[in-house]
């Protein structure tokens, strides 16, 4: 992928604001016009400049909002920016995520090239340094992500952000603010890329080219990367995977990548990552508004492709495996019908009702698949079922699992990485609504619990090892006149191995 990185250096120091020489120091005002810390140190050291203008009514500390200083006394910095952050009782994770997006969408749109930002050592309740910092750099990198590739006259930044210096409150804190800067780099690195994977158009993003983009990681980090052709998933017995790709004219991949980062006898984890790389729901064809969005269905493996990055620049002490089915749902005379009848590669066969719910198919032989290597856990992630996005809007992602203890790693991981999950059940009541009287099982439940149903039916090809589904319909991309890839839940995942990874 030729898409460029955001090229910007980071660093941690300790310090009084007021003696930061820097082209602008960044620090924040509650609500009511209350100084945090460090804007109160620039406040004293300016013989109460900052108050004064607090006083005359520029800024009231209301969350987003900022106020750009020019040569405040007594200051070594060029500039100072104040940014609004909300009522001090109610400054938690969000709040301080969008404060640093505040500052750094200030900083960029009046041409700092660098800022030197104090808002990373402020409390957020339950949360370290490290995990401050961490999140700091990602929300940076989040801000200034822009996908302008395909656009004859890409926006220009006159004087991009170059620098941006993050500062903690004493110097002991220097070796957490280190570890949460190097976490924080290789996830946003991973998440921009599956922000990239997510954002090229079908007609580049095609089975083989995203096979190609897994290549890439793996020569760059050292994994292992093998792909499977039409004929190799063919002798597999992986007729429910390539039954989904037969109405069109792009062949499917199946993507296997491996990092071999534990002990050489340590049972690997899995990842599934669905890449369905453009879901015209096949026969069962859906209405036209946002069929455009369906580049975004390949989601799952872009955001595996993405975290293999962030665990290969971290280089985790873990054996993972990552597979990702990659096809296309076209409609065409080859194509699968609503009745048809298909054997998966577990050899349970299913009645096919609609050609739309064609993510289980491909993610069940993938789950199948994932047996040989007989994992310790197995995680498949997919942008599933409309239902979720009903359910649950886009703030968490669905978590289903066979596994108590799994699910409750994820959630753990989640709320670390602010990469949010909602657990949902898994009964066998659902069960009943995938009967069939021709084949093994229905590939759809009906509209109740349409979510639920499909991770059900996921279900039954993870019996043999720990499993979790995590449905990202509503949180993998944002669609609309501003639709992109969020990139997640690559944040999540990378927390998960990292705890994976630290377990004796």
């Amino acid at each position: 992928m030729d898409n460029k990185e955001i090229e910007l250096e980071f660093s941690i120091k300790s310090g009084a604001p007021e003696k930061q020489r820097s082209a602008c120091v960044v620090v924040g005002v509650f609500d009511n016009r209350k100084l945090s810390e460090p804007a109160a140190d620039i406040d004293r050291a300016s013989d109460g400049y900052l108050s004064e203008i607090l006083r005359g009514g520029d800024m009231d500390g209301k969350a987003g909002s900022t106020l750009l200083l020019h040569k405040v006394p007594k200051v070594l910095a060029e500039r100072v920016l104040l940014v609004g952050l909300g009522k001090e009782r109610d400054f938690h994770e969000k709040a301080y995520r969008d404060a640093i997006s505040s500052a750094i969408k200030t900083l960029r749109d009046t041409g700092s090239m660098e800022a030197a930002i104090t808002l990373s050592e402020i409390p957020v309740k339950k949360r370290d340094t490290a995990w401050n910092i961490e999140q700091a750099v990602i929300s940076t990198h989040d801000t200034l992500y822009r996908f302008d590739h395909h656009k004859s006259k890409p926006n220009e930044v006159r004087r991009p952000l170059k620098r941006v210096i993050f500062s903690v409150s004493r110097r002991g804190e220097l070796k957490q603010g280190d570890a949460g800067l190097a976490r924080g780099l290789a996830i946003a690195h991973g998440i921009n890329l599956a922000k990239d994977l997510g954002n090229t158009p079908s007609n580049i993003c095609t089975p083989e080219y995203l096979a190609g983009e897994a290549k890439k990681v793996a020569k760059t980090h050292g994994f292992g990367c093998e792909i499977l052709d039409y004929a190799a998933c063919e002798k597999l017995g992986m007729g429910s995977f390539l039954s989904v790709g037969k109405g069109s004219d792009k062949p499917p991949r199946f993507i296997v990548l491996k990092h071999e980062g534990g002990a050489k006898n340590a049972k690997p984890v899995v990842l599934v990552g669905k890449a369905v790389t453009f879901d015209a729901g096949g026969i069962s064809l859906k209405p036209p508004a946002e069929m455009d969005e369906m580049n975004y269905d390949m989601s799952g493996g872009g955001a595996v492709i993405g975290a293999f990055r962030a665990i290969g620049e971290l280089g985790l002490k873990l054996n993972v495996v990552g597979l990702i089915p990659a096809c296309e749902n076209m409609p065409d005379a080859k194509a699968n019908k609503p009745g048809d009848i298909v054997t998966s590669m577990s050899g349970q066969t299913i009645e096919i009702l609609n050609t739309d719910a064609e993510g289980r198919l491909i993610l069940c032989d993938a789950l199948t698949y994932a047996e040989r290597f007989e994992p310790d856990a197995v995680i498949d992630l997919a942008t599933l079922t409309g239902a979720c996005v009903i359910a649950l809007g886009a703030h968490p992602s669905a978590l289903y699992s066979n596994h108590d203890p799994l699910a409750r790693e994820i959630e753990h991981a989640a709320d670390h990485a602010w990469d949010r999950v909602w657990r949902m059940p898994l009964w066998d009541d659902y069960q009943e609504q995938l009967k069939s009287s021709l084949a093994d099982m229905a590939n759809i439940g009906g509209r109740p619990g349409g979510s639920i149903t499909a991770a059900c039916f996921l279900w039954r090809f993870a019996k043999k090892y720990h499993w979790a589904h995590l449905d990202i319909a509503g949180t993998a991309y944002k669609g609309g006149r501003d639709k992109g890839s969020t990139g997640r839940p690559v944040s999540l995942l990378v927390h998960w191995l990292i705890n994976r990874a630290a377990r004796p």
